[in-house]
């Protein structure tokens, strides 16, 4: 959840006594013969101490079957669990279900139960278009924890790209509607006219009656992705824009003819796919047939939406012809869509454990979101400044493309060995004995090798270095790890 806007709408807490047998149903519709319950046990990872997990929790929400025999819910809704089931709503028996695919960057998931029976009886729904603004809409599910599946309606007021909560670092088109979204009922189908125009996905905590939804043409994408057996994931151009054509002096300066239109480029990340396409203070007028107007907005599915809608409905891999300006003349190239990260990861992980390194009672991790929410709600506010820094800038502060992510000195489980280090924490590395960091592995690969001497570790925006002896280091390794209950050493294998 950002940061006092925006709820998931699956937060459903329950006890252990609050999962009660569910009662006799008669004379369901359509769409409630294809909506079920789903309940999770879920359990997290510490991100400052990243060998431990968090505490196991109980959470509920919706779903619904569609043909293949598949149930669509939220990513949310399974993110980081332990076991699943889900209920129907004329049955007390429990169904223990799998996740077949989780796509966390658009906050979807499908499920598969493989008791044959549990499809005996239900009606999986069709995925339609997407609903015209003002047209009512029924939202399905079982909110507030609920046994019976609840059904409120609603009108379309608004389709544009907006933030997903689940990750908080990814815009895609959403439907806002007035029917009432509570936690409980993510994950549900929102129906018109007997088909899926969305799934109910999270609200506005500032406002009553005003919730979300992900529309078919964000599901579609999804479904089409997992054809193959993996999920990519949904991609971007790697570029930063700005809406300066609107000044009219810009315009001159950049030679942009007059009928032209289009956002200026700012930035190109480093690792982007279209480094060597675009550069700084090129005007991008089209992507494929759309025309880009000054604030990046395009015309599709029949809407004025930002230029990531028209990246969004490709694949990754596919690839988009872009028309460009640079100083006054008109130029063409072909866009790979990538995912392009930043090397900050700004999106909240789920479902694997965050990777780390341990010498020397040193505990190093990657600097992303998930360390960096470990300050609470208010963690953009209380973090150390150079970590606020690090976040705000950190794009503009790699210039080499071998860097993978940044690493900082998490935590300091006391020892002998590094007496007066705990003034080096939360800071971000530089340097191990002259090396640059820029990877985990940099970390664990230098610490390995230095047998004798010292390990001098340097830090961004600090003068003083953190010095280690190297060989009582390795001496007393063992005897930490013991002590504080840390089963390795490091974990490196999860990919980047």
């Amino acid at each position: 959840m950002s940061k006092g806007k925006w709820v998931v709408g699956a937060a459903v807490l329950l006890s252990v006594c609050g999962w009660g047998a569910a009662h006799a149903a008669v004379g369901l519709t359509a769409p409630e013969k294809s909506v079920v319950l789903i309940r999770s046990v879920k359990q997290g990872f510490s991100y400052r101490t990243p060998w431990k997990t968090t505490g196991m929790r109980r959470s509920s929400g919706s779903g619904v079957i569609i043909p293949g025999g598949l149930i669509l819910t939220n990513a949310h809704n399974v993110s980081d669990y332990r076991y699943l089931e889900v209920r129907k709503e004329n049955l007390a028996k429990r169904y223990p279900a799998q996740v077949r695919f989780v796509a966390h960057d658009c906050d979807l998931a499908v499920l598969t139960v493989d008791d044959p029976t549990f499809l005996d009886g239900t009606t999986p729904l069709e995925l339609a278009g997407i609903p015209k603004v003002n047209s009512t809409v029924s939202t399905y599910g079982f909110p507030i924890g609920g046994n019976r599946i609840s059904v409120t309606e609603g009108v379309v007021s608004r389709i544009e790209m907006d933030t997903y909560a689940h990750i908080a670092a990814a815009k895609h088109l959403t439907i806002q509607t007035d029917a009432a979204i509570n936690p409980g009922n993510s994950g549900g189908p929102v129906v018109q006219d007997g088909a899926i125009v969305g799934i109910a996905f999270q609200g506005l905590q500032e406002a009553d009656n005003i919730g979300y939804l992900i529309p078919t043409t964000v599901i579609r994408h999804f479904l089409e992705d997992i054809k193959d057996g993996r999920y990519d994931g949904f991609g971007s151009l790697g570029v930063f824009l700005f809406s300066g054509l609107h000044n009219q002096s810009f315009r001159e300066y950049l030679k942009v003819p007059a009928h032209e239109s289009g956002p200026v480029i700012t930035g190109v990340m480093l690792h982007s796919s279209l480094k060597s396409v675009l550069q700084v203070n090129d005007v991008l007028t089209q992507i494929d047939e759309y025309d880009i107007d000054n604030d990046g907005m395009v015309n599709i599915h029949g809407l004025r939406l930002h230029i990531s809608a028209a990246v969004d409905s490709k694949q990754i891999g596919d690839t988009a012809q872009l028309v460009f300006y640079r100083q006054g003349k008109r130029m063409t190239g072909t866009a790979t869509i990538a995912r392009n990260r930043p090397v900050l990861e700004r999106a909240s992980q789920y479902d694997k454990p965050p990777r780390y390194v341990c010498f020397a009672g040193l505990v190093f991790v990657a600097a992303n979101r998930d360390f960096l929410r470990t300050w609470g709600r208010e963690w953009p506010e209380k973090i150390p400044f150079t970590l606020r820094y690090l976040y705000s800038h950190s794009e503009e502060l790699n210039t080499d493309p071998q860097r993978k992510e940044y690493v900082v000195l998490s935590e300091i489980m006391s020892d002998e060995v590094n007496t007066y280090a705990r003034d080096f924490s939360n800071r971000v590395v530089k340097t191990i004995n002259g090396r640059k960091i820029f990877s985990l592995d940099d970390v664990q690969d230098v610490c390995a090798k230095t047998t004798s001497g010292y390990l001098e570790i340097e830090f961004m925006g600090q003068n003083r270095p953190l010095l280690i002896d190297a060989a009582l280091a390795h001496t007393r390794q063992a005897s930490i790890l013991q002590r504080y209950n840390i089963p390795a050493a490091s974990r490196l294998e999860e990919e980047l």
